[in-house]
């Protein structure tokens, strides 16, 4: 997300500090932040530098170039129509992609075409207008637009084993045109979306259309909310399945067939709220440790480190 920003050889310090990140974290590659500082990254590079797509094309995408695109496809008749409307009006404000329907046998999609192919782009930006555009689409056709694959201009990077959460479909890299596919019937899907609920889609736009999105009917969303309406007793999965009206096994099955498990959401939980607690806290390790449910701090420490690559101490903002 700040690679736009470092190519123009710009410092991103202040952008790190309004999200409460520490800029040693950029140099681990293990590092993670929570979703609330990925927004609030996000957000304070378009408001600082009003720009939406965060200095990596030609010229500023002004604030509201995306709300712009998005309300020109109100009143479509139905997805192909909505794309096309979108297509049309991100040309008009911006010079360097051109957005393409494509047909593919039985599938359709939607691909970037760079109007200059030869120069070097960071592959974050790749990733995030196929994010942005995939998201905005299936918001106009109802919420959902199954995906059959995403197809990248540029090598698997070192990151791929993070892309089943934003790109839930085949990933193909060294492709020519980076693009996402879906079933072509698709495009006849109505689209009934209107000037309020475009209001709403757009005031949470970096959370609506960047970070992945799950059904509230995922039974791994209802256990992670459990164990927040519950702490500080972090019930363990006995206690948890009787909380959701099912059997040990039955709760289990449930979460493995969403790829995940009680003890990845409990730790997933307990990783996100002590990146939080030690940002915006002075609470020491000890404490932090019986709070998440350690048996003392250095089996915290030994978790934070295997959860983000790097020792509770690097993630107090002003103590690097």
């Amino acid at each position: 997300m700040l690679s736009g920003v470092q190519t123009r050889g710009w410092t991103y310090d202040v952008y790190l500090a309004d999200a409460g990140i520490a800029p040693v974290l950029l140099q681990q590659a293990g590092a993670r932040v929570t979703a609330a500082q990925y927004i609030t990254l996000f957000r304070s590079l378009i408001e600082r530098l009003d720009d939406e797509c965060l200095a990596f094309l030609s010229r500023p995408l002004k604030r509201g170039s995306f709300a712009l695109v998005a309300r020109s496809a109100l009143g479509a008749n139905d997805l192909e129509a909505a794309i096309r409307r979108v297509a049309r009006t991100f040309r008009l404000v911006q010079d360097d992609v051109v957005l393409e329907l494509v047909r593919e046998g039985e599938l359709a999609g939607l691909a970037l075409r760079f109007t200059e192919p030869s120069m070097a782009r960071p592959t974050f930006l790749d990733e995030m207008l196929l994010r942005v555009f995939w998201r905005l689409l299936a918001w106009f056709a109802g919420g959902q637009l199954p995906t059959t694959r995403f197809d990248f201009a540029f090598p698997c990077p070192p990151h791929v084993g993070c892309y089943d959460k934003v790109f839930p479909a085949a990933p193909r890299f060294s492709q020519p045109q980076s693009a996402f596919w879906f079933v072509a019937a698709r495009l006849k899907c109505p689209v009934r979306r209107d000037e309020a609920a475009l209001r709403a889609f757009i005031a949470e736009a970096q959370a609506n259309v960047i970070l992945p999105r799950r059904g509230e009917e995922m039974i791994s969303v209802r256990v992670r909310e459990h164990l927040q309406v519950t702490q500080p007793t972090w019930p363990d999965l006995s206690a948890t399945a009787e909380a959701m009206h099912m059997s040990v096994p039955t709760l289990q099955r449930r979460l493995g067939a969403e790829g995940t498990s009680f003890q990845m959401l409990k730790d997933d939980l307990r990783r996100d709220i002590a990146i939080v607690r030690l940002n915006a806290s002075k609470v020491s390790l000890a404490a932090l440790a019986q709070e998440l449910g350690f048996a003392d701090s250095a089996a915290f420490q030994r978790a934070f480190k295997g959860w983000t690559g790097s020792p509770p101490g690097t993630y107090r903002r002003g103590g690097l």
